[in-house]
C-alpha cells in the first residue's frame, strides 16, 4: 500500500501543507533577517571569509535535511522540504555576500546593487537566465559569480542525487525493518 492510499485524504491534505509551510517559513525568514540585518558595516570582512562561512552554513543546513530525510515516515514529502529550505538558505546566502561586495566595491558589479537588486541578481544566475541587466564588472566579482554558478551545479546534480537515494533508502528500511538479534 502506498503512503498516500494509508493515509487517506484529509490526512495527506494535512502532510503536504505541512510540508508547504515549513521550507516557506524557513525562507519568509530568511528573507526578513536579509532585508533587516545591518549589513552596511560589514564591509571590513572579506568576500572569500564570507564566501567559505556561507558554503559552510548550506552545508550544515543540507546535512541536518538529509538527516532529517533519514528519519522520516515520509521520506520523499521530507525531501522536497530538504530541497525547499537549502536552496532558500543557498540564495539568501549569496544575495547577502553580492550585497556586501556592491557596497563595498562600487566597481565590482555594472551599478550598486540594492538587497533587492542582490536577490535578483543571485537568483538570476542560480536560474541561469543571466538577462545582462546587472553583470559583474570585476575579476573578484566575476570570481564570485563563478563559484556560485559552480556551486548551482553541484547542488542541484548532487543534491537531487543524494535526496533519491536517501529516500530509496529510508523506503526500503521501512519495507525490510531490521530484525533484532535472538539473544537464545
Amino acid at each position: 500500500m502506498t503512503d498516500r492510499a494509508a493515509l487517506g485524504g484529509r490526512a495527506t491534505r494535512r502532510l503536504l501543507l505541512s510540508a508547504a509551510a515549513r521550507p516557506l517559513s524557513t525562507t519568509v525568514v530568511l528573507l526578513v533577517v536579509y532585508f533587516l540585518a545591518p549589513l552596511d558595516g560589514v564591509g571590513n570582512l572579506s568576500a572569500v571569509f564570507m564566501l567559505v562561512a556561507g558554503v559552510l552554513v548550506v552545508v550544515a543546513v543540507a546535512v541536518w535535511q538529509i538527516r532529517k530525510v533519514m528519519g522520516s515516515q515520509y521520506p520523499a514529502v521530507r525531501a522536497v522540504e530538504a530541497a525547499a529550505a537549502t536552496v532558500a538558505v543557498y540564495l539568501v546566502g549569496y544575495s547577502t555576500l553580492y550585497y556586501v561586495i556592491s557596497g563595498t566595491d562600487e566597481l565590482g558589479f555594472s551599478e550598486v546593487l540594492s538587497r533587492v537588486d542582490a536577490l535578483y541578481f543571485s537568483l538570476t544566475v542560480f536560474a541561469t537566465v543571466g538577462f545582462g541587466d546587472i553583470v559583474a564588472t570585476t575579476d573578484a566579482t566575476r570570481a564570485v559569480v563563478s563559484v556560485q554558478i559552480v556551486g548551482n551545479l553541484i547542488l542541484l546534480a548532487v543534491g537531487i542525487r543524494v535526496l533519491t537515494g536517501v529516500v530509496q533508502w529510508r523506503r526500503r528500511q521501512r519495507e525490510n525493518p531490521p530484525v533484532p538479534p535472538s539473544g537464545g
